[in-house]
């Protein structure tokens, strides 16, 4: 739940900035922004489940739970965590860790209002 409005927060303050809701339009971020990336990165960490993260908590009940229930669910569960990763990790990288895109020129520096948005 507060995973993902933190993650549909930083897609806004990209749109926001790029005007395009292209992950590779918004490559490169990192430059422009760089307490923004660190938001990224805490928040794609806490998608995936990490150590100290409430979520991990969660995502273990789940699943021993429903490996309990039945054997073919972990296959299903598995796979669901795996796809949750790659995809956080590649999000992450297209928008933060690529070359500086050539349509960006000018971009607004991050507001204390957006940071204060992420820290709730």
């Amino acid at each position: 739940g507060l995973t993902s409005s933190v993650l549909f927060c930083l897609a806004n303050t990209n749109y926001e900035r790029t005007h395009s809701r292209t992950m590779l339009l918004a490559r490169g971020l990192q430059l422009m922004l760089p307490l923004m990336t660190t938001w990224w990165l805490l928040a794609n960490l806490m998608n995936m489940a990490l150590p100290p993260t409430i979520n991990l908590t969660g995502e273990l009940l789940i699943i021993t739970s429903t490996f309990n229930w039945s054997n073919l669910t972990i296959i299903l569960t598995g796979t669901g965590t795996l796809l949750t990763a790659t995809y956080s990790l590649h999000m992450f990288l297209t928008t933060q860790r690529n070359k500086l895109s050539t349509n960006i020129t000018k971009m607004e520096p991050t507001q204390t209002r957006e940071h204060l948005l992420m820290s709730l």
